[in-house]
């Protein structure tokens, strides 16, 4: 797997080019780390208008593919059989295209940063963009691996304690989605307020403002026994992930707080 997403034009980043990264392992772990991924897609060329839908979605490398040699990770959603979206990929491939073109989008919040002027306030945010095309997936193996994976980001080792393999019906109503990347960018805040030197130099404001960072984080909480539930104790697969990542996803956005503000590229001069 390559180090860093190539810069195609199409997935530059134009704004606050100090705050973007095309690494690989941080624009996977963004997506990995969001619940939610909202995908982009035109359904009728002859009407272009984009739809987007949220949906659950994880990065992975088969191990199919990496026997064969392969390196790059595809991005898996999980879908209906009988949507639009699904329909549309599977469509795309029987013209001949390469799939169907999709955008997919993920943005995890982890503070809001409040500085002197309504202009210069900010959020410490991570966000992701991968762009390429969609195809389903057709072999079995792979579709059960992708499944697997995508229960898993739910909550850890959640795959191996429910009942499985899915059954005929299930493997017959889901679909997934593989989207294998064309590029991808991503950008990253991080760190304390930040204001201009002009204000910076007005006693009268200093004096009067608030200045500071709100952490934000999503916060997981006690499991709740189902109605028909027979097991007395909450699984340890369970518990364990409710504590271990709200002690995870707390620390980050307090350790975001208090890093340095992002440090802006000089702009270049005629001199330069």
């Amino acid at each position: 797997m390559a180090e860093t997403y190539p810069k195609k034009g199409f997935n530059n980043v134009n704004r606050y080019k100090h705050q973007e990264t095309y690494d690989v392992e941080t624009i996977h772990a963004i997506v990995n780390g969001t619940p939610v991924l909202h995908v982009s897609f035109v359904p009728d060329p002859a009407v272009p208008l984009p739809i987007v839908l949220p949906m659950i979605g994880q990065m992975g490398l088969f191990p199919g593919d990496e026997s064969k040699g392969e390196t790059d990770w595809k991005c898996y959603l999980h879908g209906y059989v009988s949507s639009r979206l699904m329909k549309l990929a599977d469509d795309a491939l029987k013209r001949g295209e390469e799939g169907l073109p999709l955008c997919v989008a993920a943005t995890k919040v982890d503070g809001f940063v409040l500085t002197l002027t309504p202009n210069s306030h900010n959020y410490n945010y991570r966000s992701a963009v991968l762009q390429g095309f969609g195809t389903i997936v057709d072999d079995k193996d792979e579709k059960i691996w992708a499944m697997q994976l995508i229960t898993n980001s739910v909550v850890p080792d959640r795959y191996d304690n429910t009942r499985v393999p899915p059954d005929g019906a299930e493997m017959q109503s889901t679909r997934i989605l593989k989207l294998k990347i064309s590029g991808a960018s991503g950008k990253v805040r991080e760190g304390v307020p930040e204001d201009e030197r002009k204000d910076m130099k007005r006693e009268d404001v200093l004096d009067s403002v608030w200045t500071g960072v709100i952490p934000i984080y999503e916060k997981l909480g006690e499991p709740q026994p189902g109605p028909y539930n027979r097991i007395k104790k909450i699984p340890d697969h369970v518990s364990n992930f409710v504590d271990g990542e709200n002690k995870i996803r707390e620390k980050y956005a307090l350790d975001a707080a208090h890093k340095p503000a992002p440090v802006k590229r000089v702009k270049k001069t005629d001199d330069d």
